[in-house]
């Protein structure tokens, strides 16, 4: 495992809110409930204790540092998505790299096909839950069938004592292509609009993040809409480059992982959060080291073959500062 360089001192005026896609954070039981067939010992992917173990471990290293370099700490808010139920969440708060950490969590089943959900972990010593709810996209096959996907999480919170709105995200994949999948992201992305209109409803100016990997890049028409409709800020715009992006997809860098911020984050205060920085979490250690695809995500998996990396995605991150 890496070591990280010395970090500055803590800063009690900064936090940090990520977003990471562990990449199929599945257990070793079989749940026929859920389609996690190709995670257990006896599948032809071969998902043992030992291999769990040690993504537990990477995964919580990652999380550990995010956002450390700039605040001497570890994140207070972590949305995830690909994880399989509550007990790969609680070892994963658990393992060695997180133990100290006093993360709590949210989370709530949903009806995905794959069986995976999106959740958030937070350090209760930062942040306290108010409420919580999940919210479902239904969508439909081109026969009319039902799709079900990952439901999309409300935690409401305080945050060293200010009143956020967390709204964490997995929309639908482009598995099957790019435009013909396009729909079920825009139903994602008007239920998202749904949830914001909402808070704005039940609060006054209320402070909101959206973080989750959207399957989508800043300049497509769902993530534009939402930014234009509810306006957000969207800090990802510009990270993206030829050489760099939160996922290597299809031979080419894409930002499919992103936070936006209401825009009340970007106005001066004496006493409240403001938006400081946003970046992509792309350590080396996260990253192959040599081959054709050196600098890419260094995964648990590629197709059937095992890598015993992080995961497909990097992190993302936001730092706020009082």
């Amino acid at each position: 495992m890496a070591t990280p360089a010395p970090f500055d001192p803590v800063r009690e005026d900064m936090q940090t809110i990520a977003f990471y896609n562990l990449e199929n954070l599945f257990d070793l039981a079989d749940d026929r409930l859920t389609n996690d067939g190709d995670f257990l010992p006896g599948s032809k992917k071969k998902w043992t204790y030992k291999r769990y173990q040690n993504k537990l471990r990477k995964l919580g290293f990652a999380i550990s540092n995010i956002g450390k370099e700039e605040t001497g700490k570890h994140p207070s808010i972590v949305g995830l998505a690909e994880i399989e139920n509550a007990k790969v969440i609680e070892d994963l708060i658990s393992s060695q790299h997180l133990e100290q950490c006093n993360y709590s969590y949210v989370h709530y089943d949903s009806p995905d096909e794959r069986g995976i959900d999106v959740a958030l972990i937070y350090d209760d010593a930062h942040f306290e839950v108010l409420e919580s709810a999940s919210f479902s996209v239904h969508l439909r096959d081109a026969n009319g069938t039902p799709d079900y996907t990952r439901d999309i999480l409300l935690v409401s919170g305080l945050l060293d004592g200010i009143h956020v709105h967390v709204i964490v995200n997995h929309w639908s994949s482009r598995r099957e292509g790019e435009k013909e999948t396009e729909a079920k992201r825009l139903a994602s992305s008007e239920k998202v609009g749904e949830i914001i209109r909402s808070l704005h409803q039940n609060f006054h100016d209320p402070k909101i993040v959206v973080i989750g990997d959207f399957n989508d890049e800043p300049h497509n028409i769902s993530i534009r809409q939402l930014i234009h409709a509810h306006n957000l800020y969207n800090p990802m715009e510009t990270l993206r480059s030829y050489s760099r992006g939160t996922v290597f997809y299809n031979g080419k860098w894409n930002v499919f992982d992103q936070i936006f911020l209401s825009i009340n984050f970007l106005q001066s205060s004496q006493s409240d959060f403001e938006f400081f920085k946003a970046e992509i979490f792309d350590e080396d250690f996260l990253k192959l080291f040599n081959g054709p695809y050196r600098g890419s995500p260094f995964r648990t998996y590629v197709g059937k073959r095992y890598k015993g990396g992080y995961s497909d995605h990097f992190p993302v991150y936001s730092i706020l500062k009082r």
